[in-house]
């Protein structure tokens, strides 16, 4: 089963707090998840799709050491999509922290923050045949 998306962008949720594209903040215990997968796509836009952006974020949040994953990688990616993992519509980076994610048609993924040009014309379709999706919402209504 796969779980990427292509030629999308997903916008920033309908109650976003963030007004510009925000750096999700540390822990003092280390980088949560969406601190991971901002680092990842800021500094490697178009590089992962949506699986390959949650195993890796799976991989340095879980401090999973080099030496077992070069001996383990598969099964502990299969142990790790055994279970269902939510979509990048559920990442705080759209819901929280103001970055629309634009998928290309190969499903690789950027950030795109909220107040840019680019943002506004993946918004309003002038970027060719991109499917709009909102993230999914903090509260229900």
């Amino acid at each position: 089963m796969e779980w990427n998306y292509y030629d999308t962008f997903i916008t920033v949720a309908p109650d976003c707090p963030a007004e510009t594209g925000t750096k999700p903040p540390d822990k003092k215990s280390g980088k949560t998840k969406p601190g991971i997968e901002f680092e990842l796509l800021e500094n490697h836009p178009y590089v992962y799709t949506q699986e390959e952006l949650q195993f890796e974020v799976h991989i340095r949040h879980k401090n999973i050491p080099e030496a077992e994953l070069a001996e383990r990688r598969e099964q502990i990616r299969e142990a790790f999509f055994r279970k269902p993992q939510p979509c990048l519509r559920a990442s705080m980076l759209p819901k929280k922290y103001g970055w629309g994610l634009h998928f290309n048609a190969k499903g690789q993924i950027a950030i795109v923050p909220v107040e840019s040009p680019d943002y506004h014309r993946f918004v309003e379709g002038a970027n060719g045949k991109v499917k709009l999706l909102a993230a999914m919402r903090n509260k229900k209504k």
